[in-house]
């Protein structure tokens, strides 16, 4: 039930081009000045850096155009099972060669390459663990169709930024479904990354902007970004490019988006911008005219990249819409393309590289209804002085966001009709469950605090965990307190030392990085006093700004962009 997993040995596995470089402030400014239309790389933006670049600014279509089924009886199979069904019956062995042509469309790269093993999910009562999958836009101009499609000449070949990040959160149960937006402009510590031929790329020791978490060794490394912020477990990813976007916009045939008044979208001087042109109202937008739209940010609202975010949700929405009406799937020939552009189109990690994995997937995604699927962006605020323009993850709000995807709490606020599992009983007396308390307060900013790890202990104890000890050698920085256990019959002892110190379970994870149960304290946990839970965790935070995927409304324009 945790969906399309494993590897499988494909024909083809993609090129990484190499770039190297030391930690880059945030402040760091690149040649890229043409707004939108050059990759908004300055400004509210970052400077380039990373290698590969087989993903662009519409991860969202990429993904979601794979996630649409039709309803009733005139349901048709998804794009991967309608044309291998269609080959293999018609064809007989042209069939598989087909098939495997498609296969060897996609390329391949390494789910994570943070140096931190990901902890399992928790499932619930009936067994079944949650998915989520990472779809992430480059704005690669690696190529003669990418640097057509936007850009000023002095970015070709440089390597992409990951400007596009959501997370697809399914449900356990699959009743409904969650993305998450990172703004691109987001600054954060990142994660040591080792890439597959073994170069390394050290932890940041300053803020650096989040897209240039693809310059690091390659999309496994914007996966590591991700967990080592989060603590979300990502299962899988899925990248595409300006190319890709424009191949499966054309493919799908249209998706329709509103505005409120006419826009177009340029910059000051009356060059750059993402050239949008669009009349007040509803447009079906494809092609070159879908990934003007996914790129807009001046034009939109406040001209923010949180505003690019907002419009990003309504054509994801959109598209879902159109493509569970059935829209263009019922021609063989548009099947087919839609099936060209979409592997052609994706570079995805290899538990998702063949056409049977995609099409799995397809299928999980598609048992949630279009009115339980939830859009939001991570809390944040605005930077000041030479970080100004670009954001923090909101304290509390983001937090909170988090967590209620980790513990698989619906954002639309519609409880799961499952029973939550249930916490195990512990295997022995508290007074015998062996706790070894170490101190992972340190920030990248900010070292341990003195004590912390003896200062809980202390509580334990006083909960009656007379084995509570202190590991002092062990003092690597923990964005958030979590217990580790090695194996089942530790799982009733680690729930009941969270227990007793009010953490909530789904920061207990079993991991094959301890031999007995682990506590480590923490930077959330760095003052004296019980474990500061978040109030209304049940609550989407307003600042998410969840919107419902039947929600039709229209992008609101600028005036400055009007005409």
């Amino acid at each position: 039930m945790g969906g399309p997993v494993g590897q499988s040995s494909t024909p083809r596995e993609g090129t990484r081009s190499r770039v190297r470089h030391a930690d880059r402030p945030a402040g760091g400014e690149s040649p890229y000045e043409n707004g939108d239309g050059g990759g908004d790389r300055t400004g509210g933006s970052s400077r380039r850096a990373g290698p590969r670049g087989r993903s662009g600014g519409g991860a969202g279509s990429g993904r979601s155009s794979r996630r649409a089924p039709k309803s009733g009886k005139r349901r048709v199979l998804r794009w991967g099972s309608s044309v291998l069904a269609l080959l293999i019956l018609v064809a007989g062995g042209a069939g598989y060669l087909y098939y495997e042509h498609l296969n060897g469309n996609i390329r391949k790269e390494d789910l994570t390459l943070g140096d931190k093993r990901m902890a399992d999910h928790k499932a619930n009562a009936a067994g079944q663990t949650p998915l989520n999958v990472l779809l992430i836009g480059s704005d690669a101009r690696d190529s003669e169709a990418n640097q057509k499609l936007g850009g000023a000449k002095e970015t070709f070949g440089a390597p992409p930024l990951a400007d596009v990040q959501m997370l697809l959160h399914l449900s356990a149960d699959r009743s409904n479904l969650s993305v998450v937006t990172m703004p691109r402009d987001t600054m954060l510590k990142m994660p040591k990354c080792t890439a597959p031929d073994g170069e390394v790329y050290p932890a940041s020791t300053v803020d650096v902007q989040t897209n240039q978490s693809l310059s690091r060794g390659g999309p496994g490394c914007t996966v590591a970004a991700w967990y080592e912020l989060t603590g979300i477990r990502i299962d899988h990813f899925m990248m595409i490019d300006f190319a890709g976007v424009v191949s499966m916009a054309d493919a799908i045939g249209g998706v329709p988006v509103c505005v409120d008044a006419n826009i177009h979208s340029r910059g000051a001087d009356g060059r750059g911008g993402s050239g949008l042109k669009l009349e007040k109202g509803t447009t079906s937008v494809k092609g070159e005219q879908a990934l003007q739209w996914l790129r807009t940010r001046y034009g939109f609202e406040d001209g923010s990249d949180l505003a690019r975010a907002k419009a990003q949700h309504q054509y994801m929405n959109s598209m879902v819409r159109q493509l569970r009406k059935g829209t263009k799937l019922s021609d063989p020939a548009k099947l087919m393309n839609l099936a060209e552009a979409a592997t052609t189109a994706l570079t995805v990690d290899k538990g998702l590289d063949t056409v049977k994995k995609l099409y799995d997937l397809a299928e999980e995604l598609k048992k949630v209804p279009t009115k339980r699927i939830t859009m939001s962006t991570m809390p944040n605020v605005y930077g000041t002085g030479a970080n100004a323009g670009r954001v923090y993850p909101k304290a509390g709000d983001a937090e909170q966001l988090f967590r209620m995807v980790r513990e698989d709490m619906p954002l639309d606020g519609k409880a799961s009709k499952r029973k939550k599992a249930e916490p195990k009983d512990p295997s022995a007396p508290v007074g015998e469950i062996a706790v070894a308390v170490r101190n992972g307060t340190a920030t990248g900013a900010l070292g341990p605090v003195s004590g912390r790890a003896g200062d809980v202990e202390k509580l334990l104890k006083e909960a009656g965990f007379a084995k509570a000890t202190v590991d002092p050698d062990n003092v690597a920085g923990s964005t958030r307190t979590s217990i580790l256990y090695p194996s089942a019959d530790l799982e009733g002892d680690a729930q009941a030392v969270a227990k007793a110190l009010g953490v909530p379970l789904s920061q207990v994870r079993r991991s094959t990085d301890v031999s007995g149960i682990s506590l480590a304290v923490g930077a959330d946990w760095r003052e004296d006093g019980s474990y500061p839970v978040s109030k209304g965790t049940e609550k989407t935070p307003e600042s998410a700004g969840a919107q419902n995927g039947e929600e039709k409304g229209c992008m609101k324009v600028n005036p400055q962009y009007s005409w």
